[in-house]
């Protein structure tokens, strides 16, 4: 189309094949998007497009993508807030006729598959090397291999044991992203040898991590606190838009060393019951965290009783 449409944090490009996202900086701009900066996204990634009122006077053009298509979307598996959604463009609510144009524009462009999860990442992956620092360690990748070096004063004595870790990419068979605005995220590889399951996720999976219905869970694992093959995040640690964008990447080259099979996407889904020791050491730091000021009462009920559910 060869047009441009700009919105508030980010502008659309339209190519012949693909449009450009291209995110804004700014003090205003989700954090994500900045780490973003631009991502080409071709009409054969997406599924559908929408158009819907906004708040405060906007409206909201979303290009929504195919499952399977783009890795920081199948890392994610659905728990972006809506604010971070790459996907969607804000623009002022008097620009609807014109949003309207290029829906409709957008609609036509649609492959006639698009209504079916792709077979392959269409979307390009950010780009390695790149770390982030965790709450118990630092993790970094060089598009290779992936290293966890521990710190001295967050990792449990069992990483300590361990050692830090690396691990090649050809090892893995896929990566679990837990989000650190939950109050036990954490990034955890999957070693191939413990993973005899299936792969998908397509965001279908619930925002905790759990298996959509019909797909094979991982086996229950130890706590990520305890695993040398996980990092655990915490407050300003491991944020979305330094460890999102890690997982993706890594997944990203997880699935092109070793293709999933047809029709599945590649992000494993963490799922079983947990070490009830594991939910005891959560339990104990969700009450320092609410002696603390940090967590609120009502928070406090809810995670634990959710930690218990879990047993």
């Amino acid at each position: 189309m060869g047009d441009v449409l700009a919105g508030i944090h980010a502008t659309w490009e339209f190519d012949t094949d693909s449009v450009l996202i291209r995110f804004e900086r700014g003090i205003r701009t989700p954090k994500l998007f900045q780490s973003l900066r631009e991502r080409r996204i071709p009409y054969a990634a997406l599924s559908s497009v929408t158009l819907t009122p906004g708040k405060r006077g906007t409206v909201v053009l979303r290009a929504v993508p195919r499952a399977g298509a783009d890795p920081l979307v199948e890392a994610a598996s659905g728990q972006l807030k809506e604010g971070c959604d790459p996907y969607r463009l804000v623009l002022p609510a008097e620009r609807e006729v014109l949003a309207e144009y290029y829906a409709d524009e957008l609609r036509a462009l649609l492959d006639p598959a698009s209504g079916e999860s792709a077979d392959r990442f269409l979307v390009a992956a950010p780009e390695a090397p790149m770390n982030f620092k965790a709450y118990d360690g630092r993790a970094s990748f060089d598009g290779e291999r992936i290293s966890f070096r521990w710190s001295w004063t967050g990792a449990s004595s069992a990483k300590w044991k361990a050692g830090d870790q690396t691990f090649r990419v050809s090892e893995l068979a896929g990566i679990v992203w837990r989000s650190p605005e939950a109050l036990d995220g954490y990034l955890r590889l999957v070693p191939r040898a413990a993973a005899p399951v299936d792969h998908r996720t397509g965001g279908s999976g619930d925002a905790d991590g759990g298996a959509p219905a019909g797909v094979p869970a991982a086996p229950p694992a130890a706590g990520a606190d305890k695993d040398p093959a996980a990092v655990l995040f915490g407050l300003g640690y491991g944020p979305v838009h330094e460890s999102l964008p890690f997982a993706a990447a890594v997944l990203e080259s997880v699935r092109r060393t070793q293709p999933a099979p047809a029709g599945s996407a590649p992000a494993l889904v963490n799922a079983g019951r947990r070490d009830p020791a594991d939910i005891a050491e959560r339990i104990h730091h969700l009450g320092e965290l609410h002696r603390a000021g940090l967590v609120t009462d009502a928070e406090y009920s809810a995670k634990k009783a959710q930690l218990l559910a879990e047993l």
